[in-house]
């Protein structure tokens, strides 16, 4: 399966990154390597996870981030990267733009 990340998942990633980076030096590269070996694991288990707000929600195995994605011709959107200790609504509402 191909894999797509859109705009605005890129966008998540690097605010994560800024995140963790400021907490120690050298985490924010951390997360990134851990993301984008989820990430890269829907080439094999796209469109296995279970439906949250209309996407597939892949969660993160290191960190509280779940990766939001659809599936259209054999292509795995990635749509969002979020914090799972976000406000639910937040979660929702940003999926729906």
């Amino acid at each position: 399966m191909i894999v797509q990340v859109l705009d605005e998942a890129t966008a998540d990633l690097a605010a994560g990154y800024r995140f963790y980076e400021k907490q120690a030096a050298g985490l924010g590269d951390y997360f990134l390597d851990s993301l984008w070996s989820d990430i890269h694991s829907l080439r094999l288990y796209g469109g296995v996870h279970p439906f949250h707000n209309g996407y597939h929600r892949l969660l993160s195995k290191r960190f509280p981030f779940a990766i939001y994605y659809r599936v259209e011709d054999g292509v795995a959107r990635i749509r969002a990267v979020l914090d799972c200790r976000m406000d639910p609504k937040r979660v929702s509402g940003r999926l729906l733009l």
